[in-house]
């Protein structure tokens, strides 16, 4: 089972930026290079929404809520996902996922805090 671990979290002004890298392992039958990528937050109180998605090919796909400050990119060398975060707004301020779907199971990772605030 393909397993997840996040980094890159913590405490940033609005304004600022942060990166997150989610590290991706346990391949079994496939590869890091076959995988469609996303990223998912959840807030307190508030439902796990989509962030950012990335194909095996590199296309990508944002939530209107991000777009244009967030960049969702792969690194197929060390089998990694990353999303730089920009003009960071309190509104950002989630635990963030990463994950992927394989024959329609989701596999998810422990998240990491970001926490936007002044």
């Amino acid at each position: 089972q393909v397993q997840f671990v996040e980094s890159g979290g913590g405490l940033v002004q609005p304004g600022g930026s942060l990166t997150l890298s989610c590290a991706v392992s346990g391949f079994t039958g496939f590869t890091f290079s076959s995988l469609d990528l996303r990223w998912f937050r959840q807030a307190p109180g508030k439902e796990r929404e989509f962030v950012a998605f990335i194909s095996n090919f590199g296309d990508t796909q944002y939530a209107e809520s991000v777009k244009g400050r967030f960049t969702i990119s792969r690194d197929s060398a060390n089998d990694m996902v990353s999303l730089q975060m920009n003009r960071l707004k309190p509104e950002d301020t989630a635990i963030y996922f990463c994950s992927t779907r394989i024959s329609g199971i989701d596999s998810w990772g422990q998240g990491t805090q970001v926490t936007v605030s002044s």
